[in-house]
């Protein structure tokens, strides 16, 4: 159990710890906090992790093709 707890900690999307850097709060708060409210909202905050990861993961491979050289051959 514990290997899949940091399996899932360290190659998640890193909204909580996007958002923990952004915020200065901690990432187990953070998590604590979407697992709390999507419990007591039955699962709508996950639809809006999903769209902050979805985002995160577009931001990044904008990022990478910028600097990618092979991108303007």
């Amino acid at each position: 159990m514990n290997q899949f707890k940091n399996f899932v900690e360290w190659n998640a999307f890193g909204v909580c710890t996007a958002i923990g850097n952004r915020m200065g709060v901690s990432t187990g708060r953070i998590r604590q906090f979407f697992i709390y409210t999507s419990l007591v909202t039955m699962g709508s905050p996950i639809i809006l992790y999903m769209i902050l990861a979805f985002w995160r993961n577009m931001r990044n491979y904008i990022k990478s093709t910028k600097r990618n050289p092979w991108y303007n051959l």
